[in-house]
């Protein structure tokens, strides 16, 4: 009998208790706004910055309104200005350009490796085009970080760390997020914690964390903040950055604050399923497994594996065949943005060149969400039922 799998791709973990009664006592409180407090309370957004500045390592952390916010505020933060150009990886997801869009500068777009990670022989033949690098741990795959550093350090470029995908996730037990000046984390739904929409910028420079307080709408408040750089770094700072307002508040503080707390053992939770899919799909006719290195610490929220020199017609017909037994595969190759699959040619307010090498590794992505909503059983079934339809397609293509 043909399996089909009978989950809900899109289905998160429900919000925990504690999340949830922390969210009513703030709404019965009627104080959602992170600056509306009662005499010295610090209330859950200030607390949220403490705790996820502790956890990360970093000297300052921001809570705001979204990932892509977080990356903007960083961009605005070190001074990018219009017209300014800034590397950035040609496999990423559209809110990356976005940010850089967002304040008018202009991406250049770095290469895709086989592994998925940034191109760094192209970064190095790129690194004299910039100042600045978004570099994105796209889908959670992370490059050699001490490479990378070493190419944006010999060139005087400053690093902002897109790590919405890898919050958890290290490369040789250095965290994702600290390798760079600034560290930009995101809390959508289908990110490592959910309250819906929501994000952080962390950094250890006085002078970012100050630009990216006032830029995050502090009205000149910004001392009840969770981490605050000295008062005389606002005075240098406060009169000539703008108010570009997007602040978390604390009913989503509220609801993420207990998340956090588990944020580890979620982890492990991903990656036990991600290793039950990669060992299922491993030696299938004509599917790449993209095998991670040891020095990484994977958070595998999401799969992603290579159907190379396919054709459209024999992926499409993949996706079609899966689909159609309850498996959504996602596929980076259409002519075509899909959902969230666009790639560095879809974005036309970005001028791109044409990487016939990336092009090819780009034509070849295919990506699932892996929900901890799935158990290791489910897990298993995806993957028999990928296999069985890749190897079916692959031999009647040979």
């Amino acid at each position: 009998m043909t399996e089909v799998f009978k989950g809900e791709f899109t289905q998160q973990e429900p919000i925990p208790d504690e999340g949830i009664e922390a969210a009513l006592k703030v709404l019965k409180s009627g104080r959602l706004h992170r600056y509306n407090l009662v005499g010295g309370e610090p209330g859950e957004v200030s607390l949220l910055e403490r705790e996820f500045a502790a956890y990360t390592g970093a000297r300052y952390a921001l809570a705001v309104a979204s990932g892509g916010y977080a990356m903007a505020t960083a961009l605005r933060a070190i001074g990018v200005r219009p017209g300014d150009k800034v590397l950035t990886n040609a496999f990423t997801l559209a809110p990356v350009p976005g940010a850089i869009a967002s304040v008018c500068a202009v991406p250049v777009f770095v290469g895709v490796t086989e592994d998925l990670t940034i191109d760094l022989e192209d970064l190095a033949a790129k690194a004299d085009q910039a100042d600045v690098l978004m570099l994105s741990h796209m889908r959670s795959h992370i490059c050699d970080m001490e490479c990378l550093m070493a190419i944006c350090d010999a060139a005087g470029i400053t690093v902002i760390e897109d790590c919405a995908h890898t919050m958890g996730a290290a490369w040789k037990g250095h965290a994702s997020g600290r390798w760079g000046k600034i560290g930009c984390y995101s809390t959508q739904t289908y990110k490592h914690m959910n309250s819906g929409e929501g994000g952080f910028l962390v950094t250890d420079d006085d002078e970012v964390a100050a630009r990216a307080i006032v830029l995050s709408g502090s009205y000149m408040l910004y001392g009840r903040n969770g981490t605050v750089p000295p008062a005389e770094v606002f005075e240098r700072v406060k009169y000539d950055t703008p108010n570009v307002s997007g602040r978390m508040d604390h009913l989503r503080a509220a609801i993420l604050r207990p998340q956090l707390r588990a944020l580890d053992a979620q982890c492990e939770k991903w990656n036990a399923r991600y290793r039950v899919v990669e060992d299922g799909l491993r030696g299938t006719p004509g599917l790449r497994v993209v095998e991670r290195p040891a020095a990484e610490t994977i958070v595998g929220s999401s799969i992603q594996f290579l159907l190379l020199d396919w054709t459209e017609a024999a992926v499409s017909e993949v996706l079609k065949r899966c689909f159609d037994r309850g498996v959504e595969l996602k596929w980076f190759g259409g002519a075509e943005p899909s959902g969230f699959t666009s790639r560095y040619d879809s974005w036309r307010y970005a001028p791109s060149v044409r990487m016939p090498a990336s092009d090819r590794i780009l034509r070849g992505i295919v990506d699932m969400r892996l929900p901890l909503t799935f158990s290791l059983e489910d897990c298993a079934q995806i993957a028999r039922i990928i296999r069985g339809e890749v190897g079916a397609v692959f031999q009647a293509q040979t």
